[in-house]
This record gives structure tokens, C-alpha cells and sequence, in this order.
């Protein structure tokens, strides 16, 4: 009875290990491979939200969305959010082309660099989205057989609802909000 006991909290140790954003599984490594397809300037949209993905598989996406600050020096926790900060850093490093590396490699906080991409490359999402509308606009099913029609009228579909992150509830959240507002707008009228 007292070995049962044993193996039901030794699950419940492990999962809050790994529920730690801090903690880095020994298979997490600095030249581990999250997305396929590098960032080369073109493809922001793609790659941050399989990034995203990545990150969030690995339990690190608070590094990037900002939620996790910086522990103090004297803090206990202050190596181990080093130790973490600088891996995803070095994931994000290894998944851009080599000339976007070289800016970005001095950083000192992961959410720095993440913000950093975001304003440089997300610019482009809007002739994206331009072009993701136009392809729904004139796509028609044509030769095509049920299937293979909705599954890229999907893709694109899914492709546009992936530009319009999620918006937190604070005054940046509310700012991004008003943007997305004044670019659809304008991308509407452009249609007329």
C-alpha cells in the first residue's frame, strides 16, 4: 500500500517539473530545430505562429509573450531564467536566416527579440493579408474536386485568422485592437 502511494506522487513531481517554465528537459538543446522553415523576412506570419506553437510545446512561451520578468539577482530562480532566456534565445537564433541572426543575437531578453521580429517583419502581413483576400475572392472550385477545393479555401481562411493574434486586455492590447480596426478599414476600402 505504501509503494502505491509512492507511484501516484511521483507523477504528480514530474508533471510539476515540467509545468516549470524555467525547467529545460535534457533533450532541449541550443541547436534543437522548432520550425522547418526559417525566418527570412517573407514568411513572419508562417513562421511565428509555428514557432509559437514550438514554444508552447516546450512550455517556454511565457519567454516571448513577456509574463515571465526578470527574477532579481539575489532571487533564487535568477540562473535557472538565465539558463532558459538564453536557450530560447538561441532557438530563435537557429530558426532566421543568418543575415536577421546577426541582429538580433545581442539581445539580452528573449521577449526583447521577439518584439524586435514582430515590428520589423509583421509590417509585410498586410500585402499578406491583401493577398490571402484576393486569392479568396477569386478562388472558385472549378476543376477542382470538393475536397481539394475546401481544403485551400480552408488554408486561407485559416492562414488570414492566424494575423490577428490574440489581444491581451491592457492598454497595448487595446492599441493593437485599434490598428487591426484601422487596417481592415482600409484594406476594405481599397476593395471598393
Amino acid at each position: 500500500m505504501a509503494e502505491l502511494t509512492q507511484l501516484e506522487i511521483k507523477p504528480d513531481e514530474n508533471s510539476m517539473e515540467f509545468s516549470d517554465s524555467y525547467t529545460l528537459h535534457h533533450s532541449d538543446h541550443p541547436g534543437l530545430i522548432l520550425v522547418s522553415k526559417t525566418l527570412d523576412g517573407n514568411n513572419y506570419g508562417q513562421w511565428s505562429r509555428v514557432m509559437r506553437m514550438g514554444l508552447s510545446a516546450k512550455n517556454k512561451i511565457r519567454f516571448i509573450d513577456g509574463t515571465i520578468k526578470a527574477p532579481t539577482p539575489l532571487n533564487t530562480k535568477h540562473a535557472a531564467r538565465k539558463r532558459s532566456n538564453d536557450m530560447v534565445t538561441l532557438w530563435i537564433v537557429n530558426s532566421v536566416h543568418s543575415h536577421i541572426a546577426g541582429s538580433i543575437m545581442y539581445t539580452e531578453t528573449v521577449a526583447a527579440v521577439w518584439n524586435d521580429l514582430r515590428d520589423r517583419f509583421s509590417q509585410s502581413s498586410d500585402s499578406r493579408i491583401y493577398q490571402i483576400r484576393q486569392e479568396i475572392v477569386k478562388n472558385r472550385q472549378g476543376q477542382f474536386i470538393v475536397s481539394a477545393y475546401y481544403t485551400k479555401m480552408k488554408a486561407l481562411w485559416d492562414e488570414l485568422a492566424s494575423y490577428h493574434d490574440p489581444l491581451a486586455f491592457t492598454c497595448e492590447g487595446l492599441k493593437r485592437l485599434a490598428e487591426q480596426k484601422r487596417r481592415k478599414e482600409l484594406c476594405n476600402s481599397s476593395w471598393d
